[in-house]
């Protein structure tokens, strides 16, 4: 249970960060656009492999958004990044 809590609460962060990135004005449009393709991938039915697919469905889902959420970071100016975690940490308290 306590690796299930972790994962969640890394998985908080992430999107925390990625809506971090669609409200901030600094961030690129190529940054945007991956958090949004993020979003359109996990709501579409159309998968790479068929959610009817027990498991290998949503893991292929979390993989794709991962990898665009990833991509949205590697997008962002150099600090941009770490100045939003810094914001959404001081945010938390």
């Amino acid at each position: 249970m306590w690796k299930l809590g972790r994962l969640w609460w890394a998985m908080r962060k992430e999107l925390v960060l990625a809506w971090a990135v669609l409200r901030d004005g600094r961030s690129p449009w190529g940054a945007k656009l991956a958090v949004l393709a993020a979003a359109a991938y996990l709501i579409s039915p159309l998968d790479l492999v068929t959610d009817a697919v027990p498991l290998l469905g949503w893991l292929d889902d979390g993989i794709v958004v991962f990898l665009l959420l990833r991509l949205s970071q590697k997008l962002l100016p150099p600090g941009l990044a770490d100045a939003l975690k810094a914001r959404n940490a001081a945010r938390r308290r």
